[in-house]
């Protein structure tokens, strides 16, 4: 009896440095390829799906592996050649080794196996994808570094704190680009520091750049990690002759011992301490700190698609739960009897109002409030409503949440989602309360190249 009770430790059927051949069978969500070997997974680098290599064991760990290709026996027919390997080796874009065709089929294929996993049948649709699938990206948050001595701007190798020196991010918005390159010479020809985790010296954390597509209208943030920036006059003059469209200049001090890269002291250098841009025939003020959707092309899609699925009629109330700046709300505002806005984040709200006001909206309001608490508060007061948008963060909605939305009994649920894996637990949790999926899943390319995907669903109210 005591041998059966006995665990064997299964010993991995490969070690560092071997070499076999194998078949890539699947993507992981970081972009890797996934090869087995005798059941044993093995992640490798710039592999597809489809493809045959000989594969080196770079490192092997309890339950799997890692390795790299040392021989490319068959590549994938939806192989891209790269000439700048970078946006592969930073975790920049992923993907950008797969065709976008391929790209686009792989992410509908995520959102229906996410939802066959939930055991639900539902359709998903091919997802909507862009014209140019690259540079669409409106803000960049950059780390800075000092290398051989001086001031440096790029991303960090992945899976480590190593920063590699770049002028191009590929998905970036060339106006982006551009703003980081211009500071970065500014701040090397200054002699500004970049600030030093480990030894708390230097100054500068990160630059970040926002780009109006629709009023070419620039911002300029340098996060420092003390409020002192004696330079910050020189680098004001420079920028402006450099940059311009540039026509906000911000420091933002962020003091903390934290990954978190913006703080919420921001001090104006020059220029509006907003800019503007414009989605769906709406204006925006996009302060440093305004969460604002990056690539605008697909987000005004996203939010077209959502205001068509639910079918506004005039006389409809509408919540708007997780609102931010108050896109969604504003959008639909037009159509409808009423908007409500609800939003965690105080300085969102502050957004919202101001951006409500900017375009003569005067039916929406906002409130500061968690999202669940607030939309059972409301039940409890008997307040209903004909519509419910939702676009929470990636965790998803909260039990609380889909228990108040049963209460409260709206007709339609549109839910615009970040995260399938999520939406699909979710949308479970709502058939539940008496709903069932209207049409079919719409799968949107939010963030070409990379593995995330966005997806939109109507659920109505069984009668």
């Amino acid at each position: 009896m005591a041998k059966a009770n006995r665990v064997i430790k299964q010993k991995a059927p490969v070690a560092k440095n071997d070499q076999v051949e194998a078949s890539i069978i699947d993507l992981t969500y970081q972009g890797m390829g996934v090869a087995k070997v005798d059941g044993f997974p093995l992640f490798v680098a710039n592999a597809l799906p489809g493809e045959e290599a000989v594969l080196t064991v770079t490192k092997v760990l309890k339950n799997y592996g890692f390795a790299r290709i040392q021989k490319m026996v068959k590549p994938s027919p939806d192989r891209v050649e790269l000439k700048d390997k970078l946006a592969l080796t930073t975790g920049i874009a992923p993907m950008a080794n797969l065709s976008y065709p391929a790209q686009l089929a792989w992410k509908q294929r995520q959102v229906r196996e996410l939802f066959k996993k939930a055991q639900l049948k539902v359709s998903v649709a091919q997802t909507i994808g862009m014209e140019d699938p690259t540079h669409y990206r409106n803000k960049a948050q950059i780390p800075a570094q000092m290398v051989n001595g001086r001031l440096e701007t790029g991303f960090y190798r992945r899976g480590s704190h190593k920063l590699i020196p770049t002028n191009s991010f590929y998905i970036q918005d060339e106006n982006v680009d551009e703003a980081i390159r211009a500071t970065r010479d500014v701040l090397q020809e200054l002699g500004v520091t970049a600030y030093d985790e480990e030894t708390g010296k230097g100054l500068v954390r990160h630059i970040m750049a926002r780009y109006g597509k629709a009023t070419g209208q620039l911002m300029v943030v340098i996060v420092t990690a003390k409020e002192r920036f004696p330079q910050k006059e020189a680098v004001m003059t420079a920028l402006r002759e450099r940059l311009p469209k540039m026509v906000s200049l911000v420091q933002n001090v962020n003091k903390a011992k934290t990954n978190v890269i913006m703080g919420q002291e921001n001090h104006l250098i020059w220029g509006h301490p907003e800019i503007e841009d414009q989605l769906l025939g709406k204006a925006y003020l996009i302060g440093p700190n305004s969460f604002y959707q990056v690539n605008p092309v697909t987000t005004a899609k996203l939010y077209s698609l959502a205001k068509d699925m639910a079918d506004l009629k005039p006389t409809d109330t509408v919540i708007d739960a997780y609102c931010g700046i108050g896109t969604i709300a504003l959008t639909v505002a037009d159509h409808v009897k009423k908007v409500l806005g609800v939003e965690v984040v105080e300085p969102a709200i502050e957004d919202a109002k101001k951006n409500a006001k900017l375009n003569g909206i005067w039916n929406a309001d906002f409130v500061v409030a968690d999202a669940p608490e607030q939309m059972h508060k409301w039940a409890s007061e008997g307040k209903t409503a004909d519509v419910v948008f939702v676009d929470p963060p990636r965790k998803g909605l909260t039990h609380d949440f889909i228990e108040a939305v049963g209460v409260m009994k709206p007709d339609r649920l549109v839910y615009v989602s970040c995260n399938p894996a999520t939406l699909a637990r979710d949308v479970k949790d709502l058939l539940e309360q008496g709903y069932e999926v209207d049409g079919r899943v719409q799968p949107v390319d939010q963030f070409p190249q990379t593995m995330h995907v966005e997806a939109v669903v109507k659920l109505v109210r069984v009668k």
